[in-house]
Order: structure tokens, then sequence, then C-alpha cells
């Protein structure tokens, strides 16, 4: 478990770098926003999490299965990591923050990931 990166993982990366390719600028895992936002757009006020879909427990995804063994430990575990996500996401909210939600399944189409982002950011440059 301590070898598990937070941040710098492939999809991160892969929604970072289509993010600057489309022209956005952004800041990377704000210590001042609820649960670390991965990628924060200061001027917009919006925000992309790139979840795992193991991790995180994606709804209706096969990658979110329990493990059969030692679910003692596993299924308060990511029940933890679910219920940290909707408090985070509802501190972001209240504070005036928008949030996307990428799940790893879905980077997979790039040009859905695009599409997602820029109906998310609107047009890139200048967002004031």
């Amino acid at each position: 478990m301590k070898a598990i990166k937070s941040k710098g993982m492939k999809p991160e990366l892969m929604v970072r770098q289509l993010a600057h390719k489309l022209g956005y600028r952004y800041r990377l895992h704000r210590h001042d926003l609820p649960g670390r936002p991965d990628l924060v757009f200061p001027s917009r006020r919006k925000i992309i999490q790139v979840h795992g879909c193991f991790w995180h427990q994606h709804p209706g995804c096969r990658h979110a299965r329990i493990p059969a063994t030692r679910r003692d430990y596993w299924v308060p575990k990511l029940a933890r990591t679910v219920e940290r996500d909707a408090a985070s996401e509802a501190a972001l909210a209240e504070a005036g923050w928008s949030v996307l939600i990428l799940w790893e399944c879905e980077l997979r189409d790039p040009d859905l990931v695009e599409a997602r982002l820029t109906g998310f950011l609107g047009p890139p440059g200048k967002a004031r």
C-alpha cells in the first residue's frame, strides 16, 4: 500500500497533457482546497478530479469490484474513500467551485475526454 502514489499517475498525466494541448492552464494539487484536487482552474473556479475506478469505486464499472479475499479490510477502506470524495466534492461546491470527475475507464476514448473537457471548461484562453 505504501508504494501506491496519489499523484502523477498515467490517467492524470493523460488528462493534464490533453488539457494543456487544448490551451487550458491549470494548477496542480492545491493544498488549500478540500481533497487536494488534481487539476485546478482558478480563474474559471473549476476543478477536474481524475479517479481510478477501483480506488474510488466507479458505479457500474467492471474495474470497481471488491477483492474476494480480505473483504473485511477492503470494504471499509473503499467505503471511506467514497465518503471522503463525496465530502470533498460537497465542500468544493459550497465554496463555489464546479467539479468534473473523469473516471479511469473513460480515458480510453480521447475524443470523449476532449469533448467533456471543452464542455466543462468552455473555450480555452482567458476566462475572466
